[in-house]
């Protein structure tokens, strides 16, 4: 009889984390560990600490208490080489794309493979253009200036630059902030192609959970300084605390939840993630609240 295959490390694991600016709490006591391979969702009122939390995440900022590990290995070590090494395993879709005013499209997305170094310019040139049409964009492009592209280019270039080092991890600011409807749509579809084709494990702070839907394998929320409740949104959508019903009734309204790449996996169609698999095998889901 042939043993189970072990489950794979968690990518990000938050323990104790408590940030404060001056007098004021922001969170207290926080605790987050993000699967590989799934797509987790954080959802949280304004000046709740979403972004406070993802700057944590990233190694941007540290908390006044407790740590995070990135595969295992603690951030903010002050081994300026080893922080290199794992700041270069993930990427970063910012808010508004953050992309250098000044410099072309071609390259702001070549900057991090020149930051690392080693490849000559012919292999630059390949690897830009290739992952510019990996995410949806024509050559013709890649010499204009950010001001000349729309809100949904500047994303797709964003995301290309993201995703040039192939990272395996990656972290996105309100993805969807600033685009209509239909460009919304479409930036979701390919977040998840790419998805499906990378594997990537990815966690995104967001306050359009419903246009993100159908990439969520869990939704986290971010409330009374904490992670109240995580798991698939139709376990989030269950939890009675005042914040998510009132977040949820206000999102998804009187039809609830649609079903989501989470509720899928459950049922056994499609991306299979840790959560998925334990409601499979009859464990408990990964849904709660802390007392």
């Amino acid at each position: 009889m042939t043993a189970a295959a072990s489950p794979a490390p968690p990518v990000i694991v938050a323990e104790g984390i408590e940030s404060r600016f001056g007098a004021t709490v922001v969170h207290r006591d926080l605790h987050l560990t993000v699967n590989t391979g799934e797509i987790v969702a954080l959802v949280g009122g304004s000046g709740s600490g979403k972004t406070t939390l993802l700057r944590h995440l990233m190694g941007l900022t540290s908390p006044q208490k407790g740590h995070v590990r990135l595969w295992g290995q603690p951030l903010n070590t002050g081994d300026f080489r080893a922080e290199r090494a794992l700041r270069q395993r993930f990427g970063v879709l910012f808010q508004f794309g953050a992309l250098f005013s000044g410099l072309s499209v071609f390259d702001n997305v070549a900057l991090p493979l020149r930051e690392r170094g080693g490849l000559d310019a012919a292999t630059v040139c390949r690897m830009v253009y290739a992952q510019l049409a990996h995410v949806g964009l024509s050559a013709d492009v890649a010499d204009k200036l950010p001001a000349a592209l729309s809100g949904g280019m500047v994303k797709r270039v964003g995301l290309a630059r993201a995703l040039i080092l192939d990272p395996p991890l990656l972290f996105l600011d309100e993805p969807t902030a600033g685009l209509d409807p239909v460009g919304a749509a479409t930036f979701v579809a390919l977040i998840g192609a790419i998805q499906a084709r990378q594997s990537l494990t990815a966690i995104m702070v967001t306050h359009e959970l419903d246009r993100l839907i159908a990439l969520v394998d869990r939704v986290a929320v971010l409330a009374d300084q904490r992670i109240v409740a995580i798991g698939t949104p139709q376990q989030v959508a269950q939890v009675p605390h005042p914040f998510i019903q009132a977040y949820f009734q206000a999102t998804f309204g009187a039809e609830g939840v649609p079903v989501g790449r989470g509720a899928l996996a459950v049922a056994g169609h499609g991306h299979q993630t840790r959560a998925a698999g334990q409601a499979a095998s009859g464990e408990t889901p990964a849904a709660f609240i802390p007392l």
